[in-house]
């Protein structure tokens, strides 16, 4: 099986001294790994590094197929209606997928296209960031906390959209320390090693 995400001995520098141990991942169509690590040990940064956004002072990263990557704050535009926001995810990135209005009930904002995304709560900014990943299909998912901000309904959410991209062939890559991804097989888990300190 051909991997989606690939990444051989990354690693990212800060002030030119590694942020954490280099590491490898390599993952295929339907399958997960959780990246888990203390505060500050370079789990949002590996995020990025594999998404493109920084580039990796050591290693190499390869990418075969479309990407969507979702960090830890909202990915909304707060000038913009909730409806906007997904319109603009929807022409900018990867292919089609559901209508914005089947997205919103899907994330539970059915009825709130029109309201402007600044009004929204953090875990309905949430909410509308996960619509973003329906509303435009890519194959990776790089999800930075995504129970960040929600009950436990969200959660539940969360764990149902993970499910169904994985059973339709996509891969995910996400980063918790709050609640565990609740998947219906076992993913990989990954722990971030601060560079220079021992694992425990």
């Amino acid at each position: 099986m051909s991997a989606l995400l690939s990444a051989e001995q990354v690693g990212f520098t800060r002030s030119g001294e590694l942020v954490f141990e280099p590491v490898d991942v390599n993952l295929g169509a339907g399958q997960a790994l959780v990246v888990s690590g203390p505060n500050g040990s370079g789990k949002t940064t590996l995020l990025r590094v594999l998404a493109g956004i920084l580039a990796p002072a050591c290693g190499r990263v390869d990418r075969n197929a479309l990407l969507a990557f979702l960090g830890h704050l909202g990915a909304v535009k707060g000038d913009l209606s909730v409806r906007e926001n997904l319109q603009f995810a929807s022409r900018f990135c990867g292919r089609p997928g559901l209508a914005v209005n089947q997205a919103l009930a899907r994330v539970g904002l059915a009825g709130l296209g029109l309201r402007p995304a600044r009004a929204l709560s953090a875990g309905q900014k949430r909410r509308v960031g996960l619509a973003g990943l329906l509303v435009a299909r890519r194959e990776i998912w790089l999800l930075d906390e995504p129970y960040a901000s929600l009950d436990d309904a969200g959660g539940e959410l969360v764990d149902r959209l993970l499910n169904e991209h994985l059973a339709d062939g996509g891969t995910v890559a996400l980063s918790t320390h709050q609640r565990q991804p609740r998947l219906e097989q076992e993913p990989g888990r990954l722990l971030i090693s601060p560079a220079g300190r021992p694992d425990e």
